[in-house]
């Protein structure tokens, strides 16, 4: 399954994501996406475009005050606020270029404050169109990029074992839903499960009960990957018990970028010590179905 591509764009113009060519030609015929590259959200300006056609920009002190652009300090500032958050909704009727708040905004962007940031860039369009980013930013430095894919097979497995209607656990029976999320995280890590007396890395052992599988196959795709895609892995993952198995169980891990202005939705997320915003299915083999999600110390709790 095909699950790029998307684009890097260097010392792209803020203000070339605001313009009415490319809202009419992207964002209003489709879901496009945009995420400031190698920025820190604790330290740096950064930028993400979300698929509803919002711009979030979550901007130093010194940088909100230039653009003049009206905002709102961010949540996790501490009582010394150095970070504001601002929200443009590129999808207002009123954005328009003869409105006063588009001309504004454009202005600042342009003139009073330009910024430059490299992007990644994907789109998502609703029909068949025939617009791509590679020629709409071929003045600027563009490469095309595919997802990473690394698949490698795990030998002799200590896995939990679960029950679908278990999410606590059932004792001797059934590990809990808090202890698969441990497991996963030590598997993803490649953490040694057997907790051996001259192990100064790990103590962590496998959930009790559990059994070893012969052979289970971990894959891990990297990049920039849209929700649409995501879907498609999940919907294949539900469709691998439509003949039986042997394996009770899979699942699919989704990592969101630490350093993403937003985390679910239109939350704000922050930093703190590792910017953890990611969730989880596990499928079973009779369609029952866990959803499991996390983030840090800096963000709401998730939908």
């Amino acid at each position: 399954m095909e699950t790029g591509p998307y684009y890097f764009v260097k010392n792209l113009p803020l203000h070339e994501l605001i313009s009415h060519e490319f809202i009419n030609t992207f964002v209003k015929k489709g879901a496009c996406y945009a995420l400031t590259y190698n920025t820190n959200i604790d330290e740096d300006n950064t930028v993400a475009l979300l698929p509803n056609g919002k711009l979030i920009l979550s901007l130093d002190k010194d940088t909100y005050e230039e653009t003049g652009l009206q905002g709102h300090p961010s949540q996790y500032s501490g009582r010394k606020i150095m970070k504001f958050i601002v929200s443009i909704d590129l999808m207002d009727f009123s954005f328009n270029p003869d409105s006063k708040n588009y001309k504004r905004t454009s202005w600042s962007f342009k003139e009073k404050k330009p910024l430059k940031f490299d992007f990644l860039l994907a789109w998502h369009p609703t029909g068949a169109e025939e617009s791509t980013m590679m020629s709409y930013f071929s003045s600027y430095q563009i490469q095309e990029q595919q997802p990473e894919i690394a698949l490698s097979t795990l030998t002799d497995l200590q896995c939990p074992v679960l029950q679908s209607h278990a999410l606590r656990g059932a004792a001797e029976a059934a590990c809990s839903a808090q202890e698969l999320w441990d497991w996963l995280g030590a598997v993803f890590s490649h953490v040694n499960l057997n907790n051996e007396p001259n192990n100064f890395l790990s103590t962590y052992y496998c959930p009790q009960p559990s059994t070893v599988v012969t052979k289970a196959y971990l894959c891990t795709i990297t990049g920039f990957l849209l929700p649409e895609k995501i879907n498609l892995l999940l919907e294949q993952l539900c469709h691998y018990f439509d003949e039986p198995k042997l394996a009770p169980w899979v699942s699919l891990s989704v990592q969101g970028f630490a350093d993403s202005p937003v985390s679910w939705r239109e939350n704000e997320h922050g930093f703190r010590k590792g910017g953890e915003h990611l969730y989880n299915f596990v499928i079973f083999n009779n369609q029952d179905y866990w959803l499991q999600m996390a983030v840090g110390a800096n963000d709401d709790c998730p939908p």
